[in-house]
């Protein structure tokens, strides 16, 4: 299976079973089967086709009804695999976000195979809400999470309930799960 497919695969079953399935993200379940998830996988390893790649697809959701498509996870298998290589580029889209007038109508979240929140024990369990089988950015549309955070009671406690859900499980759990959906 070409490398692509096998991304788009894998992403696809880490939002089944980690995202929707612990429900990490209570708005993802009703994209979860939809036409309207994008998972466009990039397989570049240089820097220059990785930027364009971003730019394209931040054009890409930008130019789509929300109908067409509501998000997108941009999968990068070719290039990213250190964490912090992973960050310095994220750090770089971020600013070309600002740069394109799209702070406020476009947001970045993170998701990393090696994903560690900072000054947590590395074999915490919590690193597996950011943790992805690829490096991961998704592009939110910002007015379709505000509307989706306006009817969820108590948004703000989400954070603490995925670490309560994840702890539950134990990172002994979560490492086995993680390597059933790389495989």
């Amino acid at each position: 299976m070409p490398d692509s497919r096998r991304a788009e695969q894998q992403t696809r079953r880490w939002l089944e079973e980690f995202v929707v399935g612990l429900n990490l993200c209570p708005f993802a379940k009703p994209l979860l089967g939809s036409q309207q998830l994008r998972v466009a996988v990039c397989e570049d390893a240089n820097d220059q086709p990785l930027q364009t790649f971003f730019l394209t697809e931040l054009d890409r959701l930008q130019s789509t009804p929300e109908t067409e498509t509501a998000t997108s996870l941009l999968v990068f298998t070719g290039a990213l695999a250190g964490f912090d290589d992973y960050l310095a580029f994220l750090d770089h889209v971020q600013e070309l976000v600002y740069q394109s007038g799209l702070e406020g109508v476009v947001q970045l979240a993170s998701f990393h195979p090696n994903y560690q929140f900072e000054g947590e024990p590395q074999d915490a369990a919590s690193h597996f809400s950011n943790r992805s089988p690829w490096p991961t950015i998704h592009l939110i549309r910002e007015d379709m999470l505000e509307r989706a955070l306006a009817d969820f009671p108590d948004p703000a406690g989400i954070p603490e309930r995925n670490i309560a859900t994840l702890d539950a499980l134990g990172a002994t759990e979560l490492q086995a799960r993680w390597e059933a959906i790389k495989r």
